[in-house]
């Protein structure tokens, strides 16, 4: 380990705490960059990062002020993503504002309760939305990509599945007949908002790397 907490071996940093996003990322760029493996990509956890405060006003703006100071500090790649639920009905709400949307950020279950909640009268032909991801990707020499993703579909009226996160369980993916947190997480990789975005990042990841 290295004096700014960062393992032996590392070469890309996810600017994110996130477990569950760290494993989609390792899975989808260990797939897409030759000779990358799994522990070469690291998250945010353990490593002495500057806060950041995201008063960015669009997902792209975000991801990219995370992603500017993970570089800035590790040294590595550094990659970082903004995403959040827009709901058409609610005029593209909660959007950046998805994982605080009840108040206090990261509680799953306290946002899809005030979401359930704001919906509960909107009919099922006027229940859907989108999810959107902005997926950043800065280098230490200044280099920065932004690529976005989307996944479409509508909002259904109680919690399906156990897996995934944020708003998984309360999201229907156009074409599929379960929620998105029903869903594997390959199934879920192949169609996401964060799998598309995330695919488009690791092209320009396996271009500066070689």
């Amino acid at each position: 380990m290295s004096a700014a907490g960062l393992p032996d071996g590392a070469r890309i940093i996810l600017a994110s705490h996130n477990a569950k996003k760290l494993a989609e990322l390792q899975r989808i760029l260990v797939a897409a960059v030759p000779d990358l493996e799994t522990e070469q990509v690291i998250s945010a956890a353990g490593v002495d990062l500057p806060d950041v405060v995201e008063d960015a006003v669009t997902f792209q703006g975000n991801a990219l002020l995370k992603a500017r100071a993970a570089a800035g500090a590790t040294g590595l790649l550094a990659v970082a993503d903004d995403s959040g639920l827009a709901v058409d009905v609610l005029g593209g709400a909660p959007g950046i504002f998805s994982a605080r949307w009840s108040g206090r950020h990261g509680d799953d279950e306290a946002n899809n309760d005030l979401l359930l909640a704001q919906l509960a009268d909107v009919p099922d032909a006027h229940r859907k939305a989108r999810f959107v991801c902005a997926a950043a990707l800065v280098a230490p020499d200044g280099t920065e990509e932004v690529e976005t993703g989307t996944m479409h579909g509508r909002l259904l009226r109680e919690r399906q599945g156990a897996g995934g996160f944020g708003y998984d369980p309360l999201f229907l993916p156009d074409g599929q007949g379960r929620s998105a947190a029903e869903l594997t997480p390959e199934q879920k990789d192949s169609i996401s908002h964060r799998g598309e975005a995330f695919r488009a990042i690791a092209d320009h990841i396996a271009r500066i790397l070689g």
